[in-house]
């Protein structure tokens, strides 16, 4: 009897041998094949139009050249980029599914959000952050003060007063401006706002005294003199707003920039990792996508996934902390 045991165990070990080599090897043939059994999604999980689905367009066309696959766009919006987000991490990790995500639903969301069907560090594998795009603080025309220091001072003279719009409670705007505030010293009352463009009209009105967002949402009604832009979050002064300082002229060190870029669901194999990385800096750092971004108020950006990985962890746990001292509870 004891024999018997031995020897079945040996075949069972034989089995167990051969069915690892098999699913080794087909998991290798599976990566050497890739990516010509079927055409690469890009899942954004937004609707059209929005930063990340921009980013996404620009990039797919040379994606596609330096791929040879047929590189097609899946718009998944809705609940904030929660469902696509919930997509990408539900899909095969074998390459053909890409993830176009963005700051917000990456970092800040975890720590905001009620029962996430998924986890931003462990459900995706970062690919590649391809654009920055830094914020920017604009104030009203007939705000009592004119420069970032001054509306500083005006606010800690008037505590409470100074009326300040965001696109919404524990958003990435109202989240950066109140870390802001906090190293600033100073107090204010927050006016959420569903959109970038309400806080502008009011802003241009003279209804909110300043205002925190994308620099983008903001630019055409600085550049056309209906509000004044107060400061930039980026680390450093820039082209096309030269005479604008940034925040970190007030708070050394003080820097934010949102970022955009891609991943795959998590266990997708590195070597398609590493590919997708590579396809995906050339098309970024073509002259034509370079030109494109800088419409669009972006920055160019080519990284490696370590790069990237490491970003996302450091952000998530950057806004993770600051949402626990302002007393956010996820909703």
């Amino acid at each position: 009897m004891h024999f018997l045991f031995n020897k079945n165990r040996r075949f069972a070990l034989k089995g167990s041998i051969a069915s690892g080599l098999y699913i080794a090897t087909s998991h290798a043939w599976s990566q050497q094949s890739w990516p010509k059994v079927k055409p690469i999604r890009i899942i954004v999980p937004f609707p059209p139009g929005n930063t990340i689905d921009i980013l996404a367009r620009l990039v797919q066309p040379k994606l596609s050249e330096l791929l040879e696959q047929s590189v097609v766009i899946d718009n998944i919006g809705g609940a904030y980029g929660r469902i696509g987000m919930a997509a990408i991490a539900r899909s095969n990790p074998d390459g053909y599914t890409i993830g176009a995500v963005q700051g917000g639903p990456m970092i800040v969301q975890p720590h905001t959000v009620k029962d996430l069907p998924y986890d931003t560090i462990k459900d995706f594998v970062p690919v590649a952050v391809s654009a920055w795009n830094y914020n920017a603080l604009a104030g009203s025309n007939s705000a009592p003060f004119k420069t970032v220091q001054q509306m500083v001072s005006w606010a800690q003279a008037n505590p409470g007063k100074l009326t300040v719009g965001t696109t919404g409670e524990g958003g990435f705007a109202h989240l950066w401006f109140e870390d802001f505030r906090r190293q600033a010293n100073f107090t204010y009352t927050h006016v959420p706002y569903k959109g970038t463009s309400g806080a502008a009209t009011d802003l241009g009105s003279g209804e909110i005294m300043a205002s925190a967002d994308g620099i983008s949402g903001f630019a055409p009604f600085a550049k056309s003199g209906v509000i004044r832009l107060l400061a930039i979050t980026n680390g450093s002064r820039v082209d096309e707003w030269p005479g604008v300082p940034t925040l970190s002229e007030v708070i050394p060190g003080f820097i934010v920039n949102g970022w955009f870029g891609f991943v795959v669901p998590a266990k997708t194999p590195m070597l398609i990792v590493n590919r997708l990385n590579e396809a995906i800096n050339a098309a970024v750092r073509s002259p034509a996508s370079t030109e494109r971004l800088g419409t669009y108020g972006l920055i160019g950006v080519s990284q490696s996934p370590e790069y990237f990985d490491t970003l996302n962890k450091k952000d998530h746990a950057r806004y993770g902390a600051l949402v626990k001292a302002i007393g956010i509870l996820p909703q």
